[in-house]
């Protein structure tokens, strides 16, 4: 199958070979795939020279050099430009830091090749956990999933996930579409816009201490959330279809 990965990369030296290995393995046990590493001035470690390094070493990891970024969400999009012009027809996002776990990624193109044009990260259906995260994170998590699902209308048992994957045509799609989000509500917005379309939620173990959300972040996604909240109390919900 003819897939892709997008990873954002900052500050991930730590940890960069564990999760580098933990891919490599599975990327040999699929038989093919391609990970875009995506590293932009947030990082101020020496992640970017190790994802080079590892570019020259490993012609399926490909190093994205992007200064230009203003935020996470221009990661992500910047990945998923770069694998629609390489031709992919799934790609799969994920978190680095060991926060995603790599032995997961069947089952996104087990559902690809089900037919779904969405597969979507889920924590807390079964199957799915969450684990050495703090209280507080973890809490945010569920209460953005209930509150998002009671705002917006969705039903999904995890909206703020950031393991997900999508056929090459949504992406196009989503790539075109004005997205509001400027940190992690990205996640949850576009499952609210992809609604509609043929999704399943994967289980996924979420394993990996995460830092705190800062206050700039929560401030976004609640006015997006009631951006949407709004439109969709004057029937003006919108939808990629």
């Amino acid at each position: 199958m003819n897939f892709a990965v997008v990873v954002p990369m900052a500050n991930e030296a730590d940890d960069f070979r564990p999760f580098i290995d933990s891919l490599t393995k599975e990327l040999d046990a699929l038989g093919g795939g391609t990970v875009f590493l995506v590293v932009d001035t947030v990082s101020k470690d020496n992640t970017l020279t190790l994802c080079q390094e590892l570019s020259q070493t490993d012609s399926r990891f490909i190093t994205l050099w992007a200064p230009e970024n203003k935020n996470v969400v221009d990661a992500y999009l910047k990945g998923y430009k770069e694998a629609l012009q390489h031709n992919h027809d799934y790609i799969i996002e994920m978190d680095a830091g060991l926060s995603h776990d790599p032995n997961a990624l069947p089952l996104f193109l087990d559902a690809f090749e089900k037919g779904y044009a969405c597969a979507f990260g889920c924590r807390f259906c079964k199957g799915g956990s969450i684990s050495d995260s703090n209280w507080k994170r973890t809490c945010f998590s569920k209460g953005g999933t209930l509150l998002s699902n009671l705002l917006l209308g969705t039903t999904m048992s995890d909206m703020t996930s950031g393991y997900q994957g999508f056929h090459a045509s949504v992406v196009k799609q989503f790539l075109d579409y004005p997205l509001l989000s400027k940190a992690h509500f990205y996640q949850t917005e576009l499952r609210y816009l992809l609604r509609k379309k043929q999704y399943v939620e994967i289980p996924i173990r979420y394993r990996a201490p995460s830092p705190s959300v800062s206050k700039k972040a929560i401030r976004n996604a609640f006015e997006v959330l009631l951006h949407y909240c709004y439109l969709r109390l004057i029937n003006k919900a919108p939808k990629i279809d």
